[in-house]
Formats: C-alpha cells, structure tokens, sequence
C-alpha cells in the first residue's frame, strides 16, 4: 500500500476521495466502494498500490487497441476492485472482490514489471483487467518506469475520473481504449451504478488535452443498449466530438455477472451496428469477442478500400500498410501508432 493522491481531508480525520466522480467521504478506518482505497488514520491510502492479482503476456489486438503498434505483444496487469458496479461486468471476480481479499505478498514493484518486460521483449505494459482509473497512483508510477527505459504504456478502462486526475493520469499514458458502455443516462445509472456525462468529458479531454492514442469499445448487450436510435447517437456523437478517424469496437456481450441468464449478442447486431457507425461517418469500426466477424476486424485505407492490416484470432498482418503507417497502394496515411 501506499498513501494515496487525489483527495482531501475533512473533520474528525474523515476524508473525501477526489478520484472518480462517486466522492467518496470516508471516516477514519473505512473504505472506498471501489474497494482500493481505505481511510487509514486521517490520510487516505491506495491499499491495490503494488498488489497486482492478474498478470499475463496479451496481443496487444486483445486491449482491444487496433491502431498502436499491431502484432506486438503486451504485458497486462489488474488488481482487485472497481468504482463502478456494472451488472454485466465480464471480469466480476476482480472487480467485485470481498474487501480485504488478495494478496498480502511482499509489492511488485513498477521497476520489477518493467525489468520483465524488457527481459521478455514486450514494449509495451497495460493498466487492464479491472478497472485501473482507482488505482492510477500504481499505474502512472508504472507509466514513469516505462518512459525511463524507452517501453509504452496503456489503459483499458471505463473512463469514470474527475477530469484533474484524468488529465495527469491520461497525459502519461501512449494509448487508451475508453468503454463507453451506452449513450443513456439511465443505462449508466440502472446498470453501473454511474452517469455518462463524466465518460464523455472523458473522452474529450483526452482527445483535445493529451497526446494519448485514444480507441473506443462499446459492449452491445441486446435489448438495453443496441437500440438503432442509440447506436446513432453514440456513433454520430464519437464522429462529431472524437473524430471520425477514431477506430470504434462493438463487441458481443456473453452472460456474466448477474446478466447469467440474458442471451448473448448476435453477429447480426454487432453487423447492424458496424453499418450504422459508417453510415454516421466513423472511418474504423471493428468486431469483437464473437467468430466470424468477416470484414470486420480488418484495418482498410480510406482513401483507396486497400486491405492495410487483416486480423484473425489475434494474429496479425500488414500487407498493404508501410512502417510510417501510409498505404501501399495510395500513399495516404492512416491514423495511428505504427512504431
């Protein structure tokens, strides 16, 4: 553990939590809903710092991130916890952890995963799994580990923070993949136990005020979030505020979590909603977490339909795509973190 960044201290040894926008007021000896954080004598401590549960060499593809670096492998690491509760979570084991469960281990360090990593290889390390937005203190000491030594670092999350800590904490970060899990208010709140317009400010702020490589995932769970009038909405909205060059994911949602009994996605809906998003002008729309996806894990120039990048089970070519990241055929660049 280790003292924490991001709050404040209040009467009676109490202190509020200015990480995510959940505020969590904590007396003395009490802990955060997210599970990571804990009220110890007046100074609030980040208890995950060092504690990773979940470790595993990935294809960088799985982030799922498409347009950093393709083909190469990444060193991907979660700790126990979540701030938000999303009945649908497809990693409910981590996230919804009874308090004081993990490893009590001595920590590891962010120099040791960066000595791994280079040992191994892998340029690149991702803050994933569970939810890294609460344990951004762990992360971006990560992030300075990396940068010392030359390797990138990554997130995978939901995007859920204040936009102080958003700002320093996406500044250090090479890429991003942002779940924006609906384009409803109510889904947020009935479902993850959140709102959206912090997700989208999010967004934002790392589009307009980082130069963190930004991608988008979107879990179609059907009958709440798939509706044609709300895959409109968020497409048009990521084309409008994000930028249509900003590659968008659709993946097909499985049972988990207590969703066991919905029924999962269909390959004709995550095809419905990859037609809309192109119909509102997004230029990279992909499929995921289902088979036979066709063309839709395949990276394409805009400008000529050349095959740039082709995909399949996380193997991954570039037969039309140079290592300046302009095609073969045409010349024209596409957006992206070739090298």
């Amino acid at each position: 553990m280790k003292a924490a960044r991001f709050w404040e201290a209040g009467d009676n040894r109490s202190v509020t939590c200015r990480l995510c926008p959940h505020h969590c007021h904590l007396p003395e000896g009490s802990r955060s809903r997210c599970v990571g954080r804990i009220n110890q004598e007046g100074e609030l401590i980040a208890d995950t710092w060092g504690r990773p549960v979940a470790m595993a060499v990935d294809p960088i593809e799985k982030k799922p991130l498409y347009h950093f670096l393709p083909g190469s492998q990444v060193l991907s690491l979660g700790t126990l916890g979540c701030n938000l509760a999303c009945r649908f979570c497809q990693n409910w084991e981590l996230s919804h952890p009874d308090q004081g469960q993990g490893s009590r281990r001595d920590p590891v360090l962010p120099e040791d995963l960066v000595q791994t990593a280079l040992r191994e290889g892998i340029p690149t390390i991702a803050a994933t799994y569970n939810e890294p937005a609460f344990w951004a203190e762990y992360a971006l000491d990560i992030a300075a580990a990396c940068q010392e030594k030359g390797l990138r670092m990554v997130a995978v999350t939901s995007g859920y923070m204040d936009p102080e800590p958003a700002r320093e904490f996406f500044g250090q970060m090479d890429a991003a993949n942002v779940d924006l899990k609906s384009f409803r208010e109510s889904f947020y709140r009935e479902q993850c136990g959140a709102h959206l317009d912090p997700v989208l400010e999010t967004l934002e702020l790392i589009r307009k005020e980082t130069d963190c490589w930004l991608e988008v995932t979107t879990l179609l769970i059907p009958d709440l979030n798939d509706s044609d009038s709300e895959l409109d909405d968020l497409t048009a909205w990521v084309a409008g505020h994000l930028g249509v060059d900003t590659p968008l994911h659709f993946s097909a949602f499985h049972p988990a979590g207590e969703l066991k009994a919905h029924r999962p996605t269909s390959l004709e809906t995550l095809q419905r909603a990859r037609d809309r998003a192109c119909q509102n002008g997004l230029h990279h729309v992909y499929l995921g977490n289902v088979r036979q996806v066709s063309d839709g894990t395949a990276t394409r120039c805009v400008s000529c339909g050349s095959l740039l990048i082709e995909r399949e089970e996380f193997s991954t070519v570039r037969p039309g795509l140079d290592a300046d990241g302009c095609c073969r055929n045409c010349g024209a660049a596409c957006k992206g973190i070739w090298q």
